[in-house]
């Protein structure tokens, strides 16, 4: 991304100035994401995108753009952002508090920044991640068709740092159909997750103590997978034999398990391959659920 200190492009025979917004600070770890990089498998480069897709979206379709365009996805909060011109804006997902030019704004819903103003993201009492989409999108350089951040590929734009400026694409020809969108509070409760086993549930000696009683998200989570801990009195996830499985594709959901028995779930910048048996996998509907568990948070498998 571009580097500027104004807060406007200037005009270009090929059309007038483009809109930017100005990072003031970029909170613990903000990134760019859209849906992804599909169809490089071949290159060894995953599809990396949003990790809460549902929330991804919602903020995209708020702002009335297309909902695959590029937003910023932000861990946690304390993101400030300041605008050049007038636009639109959402924020969904994990609920931070939200302010706009000093000012208290709802979330998940359709806000109206001026020149000038700051929109800021407090820290989320419950879930993991917030999505700020503008309306035209972030219009920073594609790398092999997608904006995303790849967090373990480390390709695409560079985290968002205080005093990026970020380009605002055109704006839609659509325009916000609604002013708050109806979004389920996020909990602290007890997640509940489907899945199914296999393909290697036959590695192990009890496959099904996958589903016996809970787990706990790590301390160890990020956008490429959910370590999950177990409790010393549930019964463990113990292999048949120490053969070595030689390396077949990992799926996005994936629960993959290696020696220590604490399973690990692949969430957006998984890696393609890997050699731990896969003892199940996460239906995708459940996959942006997980997107949000932070640390500390009981996870409750049940069979899909």
């Amino acid at each position: 991304m571009t580097r500027h200190t104004s807060l406007l492009y200037p005009a270009t025979p090929d059309g007038p100035a483009t809109a930017v917004l100005r990072v003031v600070e970029p909170g613990m770890l903000s990134t760019i994401q859209d849906s992804g990089r599909p169809g490089w498998f071949h290159a060894g480069v995953g599809v990396s995108g949003a990790a809460d897709r549902r929330s991804f979206t919602l903020a995209n379709r708020l702002v009335g753009n297309d909902e695959s365009v590029a937003a910023i996805e932000c861990l946690l909060g304390g993101l400030v952002l300041e605008f050049g011109v007038p636009t639109v804006v959402a924020v969904t997902g994990a609920p931070a508090p939200i302010t706009l030019d000093g000012r208290p704004a709802a979330h998940s819903a359709v806000l109206r920044p001026q020149p000038g103003q700051r929109l800021k993201l407090g820290m989320s009492g419950t879930g993991l991640r917030s999505y700020v989409a503008v309306r035209g999108g972030i219009a920073v350089p594609p790398v092999l068709g997608s904006r995303s951040r790849d967090t373990l590929a480390g390709i695409g734009p560079e985290p968002l740092r205080a005093s990026d400026v970020l380009p605002v694409g055109p704006p839609p020809r659509r325009w916000p159909e609604v002013d708050v969108a109806p979004v389920a509070p996020l909990t602290a409760d007890v997640l509940t997750v489907r899945a199914l086993l296999g393909p290697r549930e036959d590695w192990y000696v009890r496959p099904e103590n996958l589903f016996a009683g809970h787990w706990r998200v790590s301390p160890d989570t990020d956008r490429v997978g959910i370590r999950l801990e177990g409790d010393p009195s549930r019964p463990p996830l113990t292999r048949v034999d120490d053969a070595e499985l030689p390396t077949e594709g990992m799926p996005l959901g994936a629960i993959q398990v290696p020696p220590s028995g604490q399973p690990v779930v692949f969430l957006a910048d998984h890696p393609i391959t890997g050699g731990y048996p896969v003892i199940g996998t996460v239906l995708d509907a459940d996959v942006d659920a997980l997107a949000q568990a932070r640390p500390g948070r009981r996870i409750r498998f049940v069979r899909g």
